[in-house]
């Protein structure tokens, strides 16, 4: 991985970290890419509103705890998912630059029930570049209609009879396997999504350099797994919590079952009996995520041994409990999935003299 450097005349996390961006190290031109940064948050606020800058972190008094809160709410998109998106974007526009005129723009692919599908909306429409988004029946009607506002296609995907597994995931896989290019926020599908991903983890150790906790909730992972990176790269030490609730927690048996099977390299090599899909269906008020499958749970249960962390598993009346303690006490307009992360941290509840972090990463809609 790239070392740690930062430039402080940016606010603009794209180029305020640049340095340890892979797609900065295969653009090999600096102010090609910083300029080429410019051109697409430029974009990007003229489709959002706004572009990229760092977002708030302070510290909240919730109950008796003093809690480190790092809100993305008011990110592009109104969660931290546009951070991905972002980042897979510049890569396809530093292979384009370095193919000239021989460039062909392949049709981008996601699949998302909510915040990851509207992030890849707002930066493909940037970019007029084209995008399929594949997203199941329970997707919020106000999502979909501005999905399609941004100029995507909209697969709806049911459940289908012997098919396990998300519906949504597996029409995702298809068009990937016809030529798409994955757009999405899920590590082994394009691992270049954790590039933009672990911005956050840069400004949270820049904003927050004491804490010695994070609690991230986990879906598909690559949140977790991008924050991690992020914190290492910084130095800092703090230890990973993943959180998910008790409708879909396949990590946390993965965490189990690699424990069983005596560590990450045995598990890794025996998959299918580590991660596979959650039944029943999934169902949780943190709908963003009930992932199936935790699709990078190797790279977050790696971070989680590597800095002494582990899982939670939240029952569901907490979810509900942290989101309405978490709104009261900010006034922030979080919705249930973004502060699963706060209800893992009430479950868990650390030592009295523990300096623990909350993501908020998703507006309530």
């Amino acid at each position: 991985m790239p070392e740690w450097s930062v430039d402080s005349d940016s606010q603009q996390p794209f180029v305020r970290y640049r340095r340890m961006l892979r797609s900065w190290v295969e653009a090999d031109d600096d102010a090609w890419f910083v300029d080429r940064v410019g051109q697409l948050d430029e974009a990007v606020a003229e489709v959002d509103g706004h572009g990229f800058t760092a977002t708030p972190c302070s510290e909240s008094l919730i109950g008796e705890r003093s809690i480190t809160i790092k809100d993305e709410t008011d990110n592009v998109s109104g969660s931290h998912k546009a951070r991905h998106t972002f980042g897979l974007m510049l890569h396809l526009l530093v292979r384009e630059h370095r193919a000239g005129a021989a460039a062909v723009r392949p049709p981008l692919a996601i699949a998302s029930c909510g915040n990851a599908a509207l992030a890849a909306a707002v930066v493909a429409a940037a970019e007029r570049w084209p995008l399929t988004v594949y997203v199941p029946t329970f997707a919020e009607e106000a999502v979909v209609d501005r999905l399609r506002e941004l100029g995507a296609t909209v697969e709806i995907c049911p459940r289908i009879d012997g098919e396990d597994g998300d519906p949504s995931y597996h029409r995702f896989r298809e068009a990937v396997g016809a030529g798409a290019v994955p757009f999405g926020c899920q590590g082994p599908d394009n691992g270049y999504t954790i590039d933009g991903g672990r911005t956050l983890g840069y400004e949270l150790a820049e904003q927050a350099p004491d804490i010695d906790r994070v609690y991230v909730q986990v879906g598909g992972g690559a949140l977790a797994a991008s924050v991690a990176q992020g914190l290492a790269i910084s130095g800092s030490s703090a230890a990973l919590v993943a959180v998910q609730t008790e409708g879909c927690a396949p990590l946390a048996r993965a965490w189990e079952r690699t424990a069983e099977l005596g560590g990450l390299d045995e598990a890794r090599r025996h998959r299918a009996a580590v991660m596979w899909p959650w039944t029943p269906t999934p169902s949780s008020a943190a709908t963003g995520i009930l992932d199936d499958e935790t699709y990078d749970w190797a790279a977050v249960t790696e971070a989680m041994v590597s800095t002494g962390g582990h899982p939670v598993v939240v029952p569901e009346p907490v979810v509900t409990e942290a989101c309405e303690a978490g709104r009261a006490a900010t006034g922030i307009n979080v919705s249930p999935t973004g502060s699963a992360g706060l209800a893992g941290l009430l479950c868990d509840d650390p030592p009295a003299d523990a300096s623990p972090a909350v993501l908020f990463t998703g507006a309530q809609r």
